[in-house]
């Protein structure tokens, strides 16, 4: 389905695109590129958060602590810090499998199928948030039966440091001009390098300060204020249902991808994808909310 756009009222407030060049540095025959440390920013910083948390999580006390004692042979029943550290290189290929897969399979199915090799030039771009989510969620279920860890005391933590990541990868996209936004009047609508000679909006940043700034306040608010860490599948279902919510927001101002255009109902792919995580992320939070504190 194609639709024709309107073309933009002409203004003089259009703001320059600021060029930053894509690769930080380069040396010899390898480019260290702003998306690869966005990646590794995400990563480390969250990694670093999740490992505060495991050294502040209370010890098992009462009858918890005697269950912990009976099963030790299965595992531990809370989160360390040495099993944030395994659990790293677990998040990190998360990320990037899933992210990729779900970009090939969701955005360009068609493309890669006719050429297959391509699938493994991850650093020509194609990432799918989606994609990443389910590669990090198979990741933590796999880790922590490994570990005999309850799903939750793990997924919760990561849950919180996820819009950290989210944050620097959208200013990564914004960096390369990438994922820009619908022809737009807007006074602060920029004219993209990839975009054509019209001004648009700065989506990327939209979608930095939904998904990265506002939901991390978000559920910051919840572990002050509604004992968030004491309610296992709280935070899990708060970032999944409101990563959904601020993902279908931020589409209706981004410019859908080419190959697939609009789908049925003036929708994107991003909005199609997202519905479901809210239905998700609403039923998680609900079952957190009906357990009692402990």
């Amino acid at each position: 389905m194609t639709t024709d756009y309107p073309r933009a009222m002409p203004t003089v407030f259009v703001l320059p695109f600021p060029a930053i060049d894509p690769v930080l540095v380069t040396v010899g025959p390898f480019a260290v590129r702003w998306y690869a440390l966005a990646y590794i920013a995400g990563l480390l910083i969250g990694w670093w958060v999740v490992a505060r948390m495991a050294d502040t999580s209370p010890a098992p006390t009462g009858a918890t602590a005697a269950a912990t004692v009976d099963t030790a042979a299965e595992g531990p029943r809370r989160l360390t810090r040495a099993l944030v550290d395994d659990f790293l290189l677990w998040a990190t290929l998360g990320v990037i499998l899933g992210g990729r897969i779900g970009y090939v399979a969701f955005y360009n199915p068609a493309h890669y199928a006719t050429h297959p090799l391509e699938i493994l030039a991850v650093w020509q771009g194609g990432m799918s948030f989606h994609g990443g989510l389910a590669g990090v969620i198979a990741a933590i279920v796999l880790f922590c039966r490994r570990k005999g860890l309850p799903i939750f005391a793990l997924g919760d933590p990561i849950a919180l440091v996820a819009p950290i990541g989210l944050f620097f990868g959208r200013i990564a996209n914004f960096i390369n001009g990438e994922l820009y936004g619908r022809v737009s009047d807007v006074p602060w609508a920029m004219v993209f390098p990839r975009g054509g000679d019209m001004p648009r909006h700065p989506s990327q940043l939209y979608e930095a300060g939904l998904e990265g700034i506002v939901l991390f306040i978000v559920l910051l608010a919840l572990v002050r204020f509604a004992r968030a860490r004491e309610r296992p599948g709280l935070l899990t279902g708060a970032f999944i249902a409101g990563y959904g919510v601020a993902r279908v927001v931020a589409e209706m101002f981004r410019e859908p991808d080419p190959q697939l255009g609009f789908l049925a109902f003036g929708t994107t792919m991003g909005q199609v994808l997202s519905l479901p995580l809210i239905v998700a992320g609403l039923w998680l939070v609900a079952r957190a909310c009906r357990t009692a504190p402990r």
